[in-house]
């Protein structure tokens, strides 16, 4: 892989994760190559892939290093925006990267069952949902789905004023704070990972793609980091 300060992508960058390959990964190894291949799509410098190539790599099984749970957003491929090919991660995607038993469930099969070793819970700037659930919105199947940011917007108290979807700190200090639920969310509802994390076999972090730059800050202890 690349040097996590830059440079042009290496010949490993453009093939399919092994069984071998995903066994050797470390959580925070898994976790570089995430940051690696954001770095090259900020920079327009993404590795080149033959993708039918690894389309028949991968015919006979997935070795993914990383679950990633993030929006529906269009602007939010995780494969784009961490420069990923065939294979390489789980892309678990719903408005407001919110969490329901089926995706711990996904979670859960992705670690225990299929080897990888992260989870990263991903939101974004500027995200539709939360500025829906902000505003209070209201509307079919939507209203149930939007009530759990709610948490996230009690829990923003820096705000006084303008508490809405007009007001872009508000939304961000939102979206960071359900990120953060959430990934407690995973470690309390799920015995399984919580216990795998603890064992040093995964790590369970947030992140925030910031879509006017395409960066990712990850969020480690709470903490939001570069």
């Amino acid at each position: 892989m690349t040097d996590p300060t830059g440079g042009a992508p290496t010949e490993k960058d453009m093939r399919t994760h092994t069984k071998e390959t995903q066994d050797k990964l470390t959580p925070e190894r898994a976790l570089d190559i995430l940051k690696q291949g954001n770095l090259r799509f900020m920079q327009n410098m993404q590795a080149h892939r033959d993708l039918l190539e690894q389309v028949n790599a991968t015919s006979d099984g997935q070795f993914p290093f990383a679950a990633i749970l993030s929006c529906i957003d269009s602007r939010t491929s995780a494969e784009l925006i961490f420069d990923q090919g065939l294979g390489d991660i789980f892309s678990i995607r719903i408005a407001g990267n919110i969490l329901n038993d089926d995706i711990l469930g996904s979670m859960e099969f992705a670690c225990k069952l299929a080897g990888s070793k992260l989870i990263v819970v991903l939101g974004h700037t500027r995200c539709g949902a939360i500025t829906g659930a902000c505003n209070n919105v209201e509307l079919g199947h939507i209203t149930t789905l939007l009530r759990k940011v709610a948490p996230a917007i009690a829990q923003e108290t820096e705000t006084g004023t303008d508490r809405n979807g007009a007001n872009e700190a508000f939304v961000r200090n939102v979206t960071k704070n359900n990120v953060g639920i959430t990934v407690e969310q995973v470690r309390e509802r799920s015995p399984i990972l919580a216990e795998m994390e603890r064992a040093g076999q995964i790590k369970i972090i947030g992140g925030l793609h910031d879509i006017e730059s395409g960066h990712v800050s990850f969020m480690l202890d709470g903490e939001e980091r570069a």
